[in-house]
């Protein structure tokens, strides 16, 4: 298994997007915690498992919410780039 870091620009991505869930259904803010927790897991996991976005990244698009984790491999770990919607602004991550 792969150690996972998520950047601050990641954690800063999934906790808005957490607080907007959370703005509106308490259920949802937890799923989307849940979901994402899921998501780190089964990269950590396999990392190679899930496919490319461009050259150097790959992604896990979470089940029931419309959001993509990005990561790359580093040496022995992984790190999370993004937790991005899927449907908006969907490359703005890639500078990072």
């Amino acid at each position: 298994m792969a150690d996972v870091l998520i950047t601050s620009a990641a954690e800063q991505d999934f906790t808005e997007s957490l607080c907007w869930y959370a703005e509106r259904s308490q259920p949802a803010a937890t799923g989307f915690e849940t979901e994402f927790d899921r998501a780190l897991a089964s990269i950590r996991a396999d990392p190679h498992r899930f496919p490319h976005c461009d050259d150097r990244h790959r992604f896990y698009l979470m089940r029931r919410y419309p959001f993509r984790v990005i990561y790359f491999e580093q040496a022995d770990r992984v790190v999370i780039v993004a937790v991005a919607h899927a449907k908006r602004k969907p490359d703005y991550w890639s500078n990072r």
